[in-house]
């Protein structure tokens, strides 16, 4: 959530910064890509199987996840990028830029989709895990029993497997910006209207208890069942196009006042309770005893008798991540919102004063998350990529705390070499013309 008034302070944070002041520009606040690097990380860390590092991610603690980062923060990047074409050269041409984006991501999942089946399928063959497979681990295993009808659902985005589903998830948002622009033009409430009417009519849960599921706004996943895409675009364009409204200036950034501060805390904290770090608190003895005792609780089997369990079974629909439910949107724009004050204006924060080790360390960081978030696409195209070879990995060389660490930081920096060569081609240096 980011004024658009935000000027970046022309001093420390120039260093830092991924663009610097220039006469009559404003600058890049930096709390966009910095936010958005750190949930690359997350992301990779995320989808590495049997990485036991997930249990200090963001949706061990809250509803919200990464996810949230990286769509809330592509809203604003497309405003920044996208917002503009429709401001300077029209309507027509802003649609053209928008389709010409959605052509690049469409390739980029089509050849995400056919390198990891390539790997997972040349893993299977050489017979070194003879109990595992890789293909099957990803449900992938009708593409090669039956790929035509397979192929043509990959193609038309009808066949989506679950692990492949943020990138069509980002394009059905992303062809939506069109007609979010003649509604925004013509009034901001009538876009906020729509936009939460397109969400109501994605939540799956309360379709069905209001009795009319078949009102359901989904798209088809598997050409062989009637399982839906996992990240519904018409339930996910919520929190896109709020980030969207913030840099664009439709919604004012929120002030800083103390009673919002301690409201979005209190958000925060509940949401830890009723998180799987919140199970885990009340799997404690001590507290699950008195639950026991105050409710009378004989319930049998791990993880029974437990507040945060009982919550969750009864109150599926309110943090449901496909529909994106309510939960996970309130959830993190008050985390969204703690975290936005804690970089400061512009992004000031997330510098630090002084020439101490700690300071010039940190100082050091950021310039590297301001570029990984800075080419999040492809970074993160990269990072599905590496997160099935960083699970293959730790399946040769074992799990513990040691290997863990080893794969997990290599996969970092990894990413970081992604970021930078991506910037480097992006740059197009061969274009630049010798003194």
């Amino acid at each position: 959530m980011v004024s658009t008034t935000s000027q970046m302070p022309v001093t420390a944070t120039a260093a830092a910064s991924p663009t610097t002041a220039t006469a009559g520009v404003a600058s890049r606040d930096l709390r966009l890509d910095f936010f958005r690097g750190i949930a690359m990380f997350i992301i990779l860390l995320a989808h590495t199987p049997g990485n036991e590092w997930t249990r200090w991610i963001p949706a061990r603690w809250g509803f919200s996840d990464a996810t949230e980062i990286f769509v809330f923060c592509s809203g604003m990047a497309s405003a920044i990028a996208f917002g503009r074409s429709f401001d300077r050269m029209g309507w027509l041409m802003g649609t053209a830029r928008v389709g010409f984006r959605v052509w690049q991501i469409y390739w980029a999942h089509i050849c995400l989709f056919l390198a990891i089946l390539t790997l997972v399928t040349f893993w299977d063959s050489t017979g070194w895990h003879p109990d595992k497979s890789y293909v099957g681990g990803l449900n992938l295993s009708r593409v090669l029993s039956d790929p035509a009808p397979q192929l043509l659902g990959l193609m038309s985005l009808t066949y989506v497997p679950n692990y492949f589903d943020i990138l069509p998830m980002y394009m059905g948002v992303l062809l939506m910006m069109p007609l979010v622009i003649v509604l925004g033009r013509i009034s901001v409430p009538l876009l906020a209207a729509t936009s939460v009417t397109v969400w109501l009519f994605a939540q799956g849960a309360l379709l069905e208890w209001l009795g009319v599921p078949h009102l359901h706004l989904s798209l088809p996943a598997e050409p062989w069942s009637d399982r839906q895409w996992f990240f519904n675009p018409f339930g996910w364009q919520l929190i896109f196009f709020t980030g969207f409204a913030f840099m664009k200036g439709w919604i004012p950034a929120p002030p800083a006042r103390g009673w919002l501060i301690g409201l979005a805390a209190a958000v925060v904290i509940l949401s830890f309770l009723g998180s799987n770090m919140g199970f885990r608190l009340f799997q404690n003895e001590w507290l699950r005893d008195a639950y026991i005792a105050a409710t009378g609780c004989t319930e049998t089997g791990w993880g029974r008798c437990n507040p945060v369990l009982d919550f969750r079974e009864a109150n599926r629909g309110w943090f449901d991540k496909s529909d994106f439910g309510i939960l996970h949107y309130v959830h993190f724009l008050a985390l969204a919102y703690l975290c936005w004050l804690a970089a400061g204006d512009g992004g000031r924060r997330l510098v630090a004063a002084g020439h101490g080790m700690v300071a010039s360390g940190w100082n050091g960081l950021v310039p590297i998350v301001l570029k990984v978030g800075q080419q999040s696409l492809a970074v993160f195209i990269f990072s599905m990529f590496l997160a099935r070879v960083n699970g293959w990995i730790l399946d040769v060389i074992g799990r513990n705390g040691f290997t863990w660490a080893l794969v997990n930081l290599t996969g970092f920096g990894l990413l970081v070499a992604c970021a930078y060569v991506a910037g480097w081609f992006k740059s197009q240096p061969w274009r630049a013309r010798r003194p």
